[in-house]
């Protein structure tokens, strides 16, 4: 009995043994579980449950003119939040801070008073008031760093830079346009706590994945021509007592936009209050009969088909000319006898003009009118771009042909304009237009360097020349209509336009309303710089002859006057001078830097950002001997720029398309 006693003991102990073997054996095989093959996830897990993280939005890029000064900046502001569960009176809080910020109290307290751990309540605070708010140093309320866009220049080229938003998003122009390029990496803010909710500490935590940073910007745009376009412009309009204006700059050679201006402006940096349709580009968004202006296009055209010749002769019915159920008139009602093809552009002739397209066809017109570009976007790196309205030949009636010879009938955007005028002045060429010129990183090395583009040829060089020669007839002869566009010593090519705007209500042309318009370019021998200046509906002086051309003239003496150019002294532009910027990268610099008026001739010359044509004709003028690899752009040269000749004179450039 004894010994059965016993057995059943040892039984006992051996399971309780095994139990408690069993026991352990499963709380370290948990204990393993929990902290090494589950240890990561429970990690993130409790720290999902302790902190809190809000995404604050990153600084944005920087957009340089095309001589390296800053459009738009980023700068660090204040914005207050609030640890509402900290807050321990809502209501007196509440009344202090919305006194320090100007804000509703009423709308402070409701914020104060939810049962939540943080909230806005302003962003971005002026200094004054974040260091009242520092200085009251009030439990539950912080001060937080976060980017604000910030414009140096105001009003300074506003329409083409645009503006963002609360949230630091693009939202108009080329803000919005690049807001992929200019946002950079979102930055947390992080509020740590313990099981009972007390904040710990905080802190700002910075990714470090490089692969979404935001890069800057390199426009094709000069603030200082910007500057003067803007300035002219505004005084046009309160002189002639304009609606509005606009105004472009373009090199006809590259398709780079040098300036473009609305009138009226506005600030990016305070967009509160401002509607929509202030802020609107109107260069691009708009389109409108474009008037006589249209008339150099036709006439392209037909010599292009040659069927016409510049001598020939079209009676202009001494002003009153009949198609279907219309009669055409003369501007201004002059009465024309016989013309010549040269003097129908020269006296701006609707009657001419439309005899031209009779004898033309509409279909060979309408083929010439898509060729420059009129129907159709012309790309240009802008949000909101316009192709106009251009109807399809088949739905023209007898009186189109006529109409649109004039410039009534078809519409198209001021973009479209100058690129089509560009055309003309560059051999026939059409290039596309463009505003952003380069990409650089956050070290401003160059990423990427935009070069022109050719979208198509339009006519021959041939016929660009005979029309140009036409054009500067328009300019250059005391009784063309655009005589008041003359420049002493430098020959102007150029046309007036007057359009008249349609009055929906009536349904006719309103000869009240209209859009008084110049374009054209020098010098017409060998064209550098193509201008478009347009006003709404003037009320003095209601024709392109006597209120844009005037500006026209200003604007292109001050940049003939205001960057050194040898434009009156040969016909050739030395477009280093002009632009007083060159664009480096590798070891030299960086993104655009100003250089010196005169380089030092016994240093070596800066190649970088020339094509090759520009470079042989730099080294050629410096006595210095190439040795070129690549196409496009120069983007390294070795020895770099500056460095002293001595007895070496050869200098190895490499050009780049993308760098």
């Amino acid at each position: 009995m004894a010994a059965e006693s016993k057995k059943r003991l040892k039984f006992r102990i051996v399971m309780i043994f095994m139990f408690f073997f069993v026991l352990f054996v499963a709380l370290i095989s948990r204990a393993f579980q929990l902290q090494v093959l589950s240890g990561q996830k429970l990690k993130k897990l409790a720290t999902r449950q302790h902190t809190t993280t809000l995404q604050l939005q990153a600084e944005r890029g920087i957009i340089f003119d095309r001589n390296g000064e800053k459009l738009a900046i980023s700068i660090m502001a204040d914005s207050v939040c609030a640890d509402p569960s900290k807050i321990i009176d809502p209501a007196a809080t509440s009344r202090k801070i919305a006194e320090i910020l100007n804000l509703d109290h009423e709308s402070v307290f409701k914020k104060l008073s939810m049962p939540r751990n943080f909230c806005w309540l302003a962003r971005r605070i002026s200094p004054e008031q974040s260091a009242l708010v520092e200085k009251a140093s009030i439990e539950g309320i912080f001060l937080v760093k976060e980017p604000k866009r910030f414009y140096p220049n105001g009003e300074l080229a506003g329409h083409l830079l645009g503006f963002v938003g609360l949230d630091a998003n693009g939202l108009e122009g080329l803000e919005h346009k690049y807001d992929d390029v200019l946002r950079g990496k979102s930055e947390k803010l992080a509020w740590a706590r313990d099981a009972k909710g007390k904040k710990l500490f905080l802190r700002v935590e910075k990714s470090e994945d490089k692969r979404n940073e935001n890069v800057n910007l390199v426009l094709t745009i000069d603030n200082r021509i910007q500057y003067l376009v803007e300035t002219s412009l505004k005084e046009a309009v309160l002189d002639k007592g304009a609606k509005g204006g606009l105004a472009i700059v373009m090199d006809p050679k590259t398709g780079e936009i040098l300036a473009l201006a609305n009138q009226f402006g506005f600030n990016p940096n305070n967009v509160n209050g401002i509607k929509p349709d202030v802020w609107r580009n109107r260069a691009i968004t708009d389109y409108y009969d474009p008037g006589s202006t249209f008339k150099p296009f036709l006439v392209a055209a037909a010599l292009e088909e040659k069927i016409i010749k510049e001598s020939d002769r079209f009676y202009c019915e001494n002003g009153n000319y009949k198609i279907a159920d219309r009669v055409i008139h003369e501007a201004n009602r002059k009465r024309y006898g016989s013309l010549t093809v040269r003097e129908i552009l020269k006296y701006s002739s609707n009657i001419g003009s439309a005899k031209i397209a009779q004898k033309m066809g509409k279909e060979k017109f309408y083929n010439y009118i898509q060729k420059f570009g009129f129907g159709e976007k012309t790309g240009v790196d802008l949000p909101g771009e316009s192709p106009g309205a251009v109807r399809s030949v088949k739905n023209w009636v007898p009186v189109d042909t006529a109409m649109i010879a004039f410039g009534q009938g078809v519409s198209v955007t001021a973009i479209q304009l100058i690129a089509a005028v560009s055309a003309i002045a560059n051999n026939g060429v059409l290039m596309k237009p463009y505003i952003v010129r380069g990409i650089a990183d956050q070290d401003n090395r160059l990423i990427t360097l935009y070069t022109p583009t050719v979208v198509r040829k339009v006519v021959s060089p041939g016929v660009a020349k005979r029309l140009t020669k036409m054009l500067a007839d328009v300019v250059g002869a005391d009784d063309g209509t655009g005589k008041n566009a003359q420049i002493v010593n430098v020959a102007v090519a150029g046309k007036t336009g007057t359009s008249q705007k349609f009055d929906s209500v009536r349904g006719v042309y309103s000869s009240e309303k209209v859009r008084t318009s110049f374009m054209g370019f020098f010098p017409a021998d060998n064209p550098q710089v193509a201008i478009l200046v347009i006003l709404d509906e003037p009320q003095r002086d209601k024709w392109g002859g006597v209120a844009s051309a005037p500006v026209f003239k200003k604007i292109a003496e001050q940049i003939l006057n205001c960057f050194k150019t040898n434009i009156r002294e040969t016909p050739v532009f030395e477009k280093d001078k002009m632009e007083k910027v060159q664009l480096v990268s590798a070891d030299q610099a960086l993104i655009p830097q100003n250089f010196t008026e005169e380089e030092d001739e016994s240093t070596m010359p800066n190649f970088i950002g020339l094509t090759i044509r520009e470079a042989m004709k730099k080294a050629k003028a410096e006595s210095i001997e190439l040795k070129i690899s690549g196409n496009g752009w120069a983007v390294r040269q070795h020895p770099p720029a500056h460095t002293s000749l001595e007895d070496e004179r050869l200098c190895k450039v490499v050009f780049e398309l993308d760098n």
